[in-house]
């Protein structure tokens, strides 16, 4: 019993002396978070480009129905689905002219923040008809063409402006 007590308090010792420290690298936490938004970055990319709509860019027909022939109006991309626009359908003293931004927000509807000027010589003797703001073209073809949804203006009378793709 004399020599077990030495034994167990040596071993107690050595037991608890610390081992020898691991050198792991230290790993940079700014690394890793950058590594992981650039993952997600390209995921999100990937879902934004697959939900994308149809691309308008380019020139286009615009008209009116109190207005003869056909207009031109153009898109320019200006980012995922949204394109910045101008266009005017003339003839003799009646014109239509639309200025401003668009944006597709679904296969049916393009969202425009723009001006729609317009002077038609049947609508209060061709006073000027002015209108700002958001206003909704939609369409029933697949896309083909698109008509203003909001058509009545100031004058009170329906206008029928169209763009056809």
């Amino acid at each position: 019993m004399k020599n077990l007590l030495p034994i167990v308090i040596l071993l107690s010792i050595f037991s608890c002396k610390k081992s020898v420290e691991t050198n792991s690298p230290k790993v940079d936490s700014t690394k890793i978070i950058d590594s992981i938004n650039t993952a997600r970055t390209k995921i999100n990319d990937s879902i934004l480009a697959s939900r994308a709509f149809k691309d308008l860019s380019g020139t286009h027909s615009l008209t009116h129905d109190m207005i003869a022939g056909n207009g031109k109006i153009s898109f320019t991309k200006i980012g995922q689905d949204k394109y910045k626009i101008s266009g005017e359908n003339k003839s003799g003293s009646n014109f239509v002219k639309i200025e401003g931004n668009a944006r597709m927000t679904s296969p049916k509807n393009l969202k425009f923040d723009a001006t729609i000027t317009q002077s038609i010589s049947d609508y209060d003797n061709g006073k000027l008809d002015v209108r700002k703001g958001k206003r909704n073209f939609s369409t029933k073809d697949g896309g083909k063409t698109f008509k203003l949804y909001e058509s009545v203006n100031n004058a009170g009378f329906a206008d029928k402006i169209m763009i056809k793709l």
